[in-house]
């Protein structure tokens, strides 16, 4: 039986993947690589990198400190590498439930200020529905964060997706 050593990535030293098809065309199949796309990105940039239904998978650099989000629905963040923290206020006025995706939720939103949580690689938050959350990275890194298409969402498949 064979070893297999498993090497995390980073935005700062990752190998780029490639496909080996057991069936099919290569055409039908593409991949982008996480810290590849974060490492051309701006901070805090949601770029879509995968689909599932009506979610979508977005990755963003995370450098210095972020706009403050909210949205109108539960979404999740992976922090993939660096440390970040994630702030949260409990608003006054959330977003609806039927806006999908993230929105932008002004300088210092009105709200209850709920405390943080403390990401490191491999660690998850939830971003409850009606929260208003703000990232800052204490080094540079990478969260990969699970919502629906939104406003703020940026598609850039021809960039980023290899045949």
């Amino acid at each position: 039986m064979s070893q297999v050593h498993t090497v995390f990535g980073s935005i700062t030293d990752y190998t780029k993947g490639t496909i080996e098809l057991v069936s099919g065309e290569a055409r039908h199949y593409v991949f982008s690589n996480i810290f590849e796309v974060a490492a051309k990105s701006r901070p805090y940039e949601r770029v879509v990198v995968g689909k599932n239904l009506e979610y979508v998978q977005e990755v963003m650099r995370a450098e210095g400190v972020s706009p403050w989000f909210a949205c109108g629905h539960d979404e999740f963040a992976l922090c993939m590498d660096g440390e970040i923290t994630v702030d949260f206020v409990k608003l006054e006025t959330p977003p609806g439930a039927d806006k999908n995706g993230a929105v932008l939720a002004g300088k210092q939103p009105d709200g209850a200020r709920m405390g943080y949580v403390k990401l490191r690689r491999g660690h998850q938050v939830l971003l409850g529905a009606g929260n208003a959350y703000r990232f800052t990275a204490t080094r540079l890194g990478v969260l990969l964060q699970q919502t629906l298409l939104g406003d703020l969402s940026v598609q850039k498949w021809r960039e980023i997706c290899y045949a």
